[in-house]
């Protein structure tokens, strides 16, 4: 293997060519050079991904107490207590029509039982439901 050095060939003033551009005559400023700063990175003050001249979405000033307390606690337990104020008031009708009506008639013994025998005189569910051998043999054990 036979490794080749291409050298280029000196310009027409007999110098190497420049990696800078050279200095310009026409106006009478030496040429820039280029100077390395060091420069330390701040995150943005609302997080990453947010921008600099308007508000995060997290904790203000104009935040209620009880909103920045909620915010402080771990998620876990303010997620569970947030499900659970919500299944309380998701059952409050349903209490107010059970003191009234008491339970849906569907919810009767004897509507059960014809529900029961219409399923299996209809042969629904015949492998591992009401209507299959085991479900049939173990009501007509009672």
């Amino acid at each position: 293997l036979i490794r080749r050095r291409i050298v280029r060939p000196p310009t027409a003033d007999n110098r190497q060519p420049a990696i800078h551009p050279p200095h310009n005559p026409t106006t009478d400023q030496p040429p820039t050079t280029a100077i390395m700063v060091k420069v330390w990175y701040e995150p943005p003050p609302y997080g990453p991904g947010t921008s600099l001249n308007r508000p995060g979405y997290g904790i203000g000033p104009q935040r209620t107490q009880l909103v920045q307390q909620l915010s402080r606690r771990p998620q876990g337990m303010v997620i569970a207590g947030a499900c659970v104020a919500f299944v309380a008031i998701a059952y409050i009708p349903v209490m107010i029509r059970e003191s009234k009506y008491g339970l849906p008639f569907t919810f009767s013994p004897e509507y059960q039982a014809a529900t029961r025998a219409y399923m299996r005189y209809h042969n629904m569910n015949p492998i591992y439901g009401i209507s299959s051998k085991t479900a049939r043999a173990a009501d007509e054990a009672h």
